[in-house]
């Protein structure tokens, strides 16, 4: 928890994230909710003001006395960086306060110059976010990372990737920190997604959730009780690499039948070409419509594209990725017990029977209880799903309520509290409102 040395400064900070989380709010209600006195709710609203960090807009009709002007968080007075990448493609965005995409940049993922050039990147598409949107360091609270790999949180090292041999042990915060001077928060990707479906996509801020991230990995966000789960070293949620199959394939992680190895999009890449070659072989009867093409040609992506327009091979390979899935979420369903599960919505490419073949997989493998009221859903936040969840990271550390920090005379010379410090009882209380339901 940051801290902060003055009272003033700490009840600053409060009335700013009562207002972003209530708002629009009027002093009277701020009071009611922080039970800061009148006068100082007065005093640090009009220097809010003043520093435009809020804003006056409308009025609430009282039965009695003068209409109450309502107060905004302006939320353009700082802006918010993340980043979002994988083995695929890297997008860097800039974003307001709500948050609100403002501008982005997308590039391939350049695999070929190893940690030290993929850092680069990621530097490079920053800054061409940041030129694009014409902002500077200073006018950034911070930067968030959605990162494919294992991700301790707390360290902010990237500690490994099985979609990315060469990304491992990386010291993401350190290296942005020293680059910017800006504080950053890298974090899972698909621990960042979940926070984005939780609060601003399928989730609708429901307290238990499972959001199953697609692709060359597969993963799975998991918050529970309004928490999201991290593990003690960053390991929570990884689906993909629980255990199917005893003699299956070979996966990136060393072990064999992953869940990753078995409906991946590289697995689902390697079943139709394999298939493909096969058909191709025989020159038997006529072929379906994709492979015209040759499948070499093509990617998961397209495969899936594929199965949605009718192609056989395709078709059966994607029944064969949604059995698969389905099983993993019923895993996770008897585990956690959520409310709603929220799929990738990369996987809508297969069509409209994609989501029934999981569900249905799901459900005959889970718990009956656990499955009768559960809701299955796509994502609808697309591909910026990840930074916006990441821009949400840091809203939460930057609008954190901080502790006040002792004075130096409170402290003996080993440093330690030599009194306890006072707690009030009303910023207390303050504090109960800003914890209650929060994802972080």
């Amino acid at each position: 928890m940051k801290h902060v040395n003055a009272v003033m400064q700490r009840d600053k900070q409060v009335i700013t994230a009562v207002v972003r989380r209530f708002g629009p709010l009027s002093r009277a209600r701020i009071h009611d909710l922080t039970h800061i006195r009148q006068s100082t709710t007065s005093k640090l609203v009009r220097e809010l003001l003043e520093e435009n960090v809020l804003r006056e807009g409308g009025r609430l009709n009282v039965p009695l006395g003068r209409k109450q002007s309502l107060l905004h968080l302006n939320e353009t007075h700082r802006l918010v960086a993340a980043i979002e990448f994988d083995d695929e493609r890297v997008t860097a965005a800039i974003l307001d306060l709500r948050p609100r995409v403002l501008q982005a940049v997308t590039q391939p993922t350049a695999l070929d110059g190893g940690a030290a050039g993929l850092i680069r990147q990621l530097q490079g598409c920053l800054r061409a976010a940041m030129q694009a949107a014409q902002v500077t360091p200073p006018q950034l609270i911070g930067i968030g990372i959605a990162d494919p790999g294992l991700v301790a949180t707390n360290q902010g090292v990237t500690l490994a990737s099985s979609t990315i041999d060469f990304w491992r042990d990386i010291p993401l915060r350190k290296i942005f920190e020293d680059e910017f001077d800006i504080p950053t928060f890298p974090e899972s990707k698909t621990r960042a997604k979940a926070i984005a479906e939780q609060l601003l996509g399928g989730g609708e801020r429901v307290a238990d959730l499972i959001y199953l991230d697609y692709g060359a990995g597969i993963g799975a966000g998991v918050i529970t009780g309004g928490k999201l789960l991290t593990g003690v070293n960053g390991g929570a949620g990884e689906v993909g690499h629980t255990h199917l199959l005893e003699n299956g394939p070979v996966c990136k992680c060393g072990s064999y039948g992953c869940l990753e190895a078995m409906a991946g999009l590289r697995a689902l890449e390697t079943r139709v070409r394999k298939a493909w070659a096969e058909l191709d072989g025989l020159r038997a009867g006529v072929r379906p419509s994709v492979m015209e093409h040759d499948a070499r040609d093509m990617n998961g992506w397209d495969m899936l594209r594929a199965a949605a327009a009718g192609d056989k091979i395709c078709g059966h390979a994607a029944r064969e990725v949604a059995e698969y899935l389905g099983v993993g979420l019923a895993n996770l369903i008897n585990l956690f017990n959520p409310s709603v599960v929220v799929l990738d919505g990369r996987l809508k490419l297969a069509g409209a029977q994609m989501l029934e073949q999981i569900v249905r997989s799901a459900k005959g493998k889970a718990l009956t209880f656990s499955v009768r009221e559960l809701v299955f859903r796509y994502s609808e936040l697309g591909d910026l799903a990840g930074v916006l969840g990441s821009a949400l990271i840091c809203l939460e550390k930057y609008f954190e309520i901080p502790a006040l920090k002792p004075p130096r005379f409170l402290f003996d010379a080993d440093c330690q509290v030599a009194q306890p410090l006072e707690i009030i009882p009303e910023r207390a209380a303050a504090e109960q409102v800003f914890s209650a339901g929060r994802v972080l």
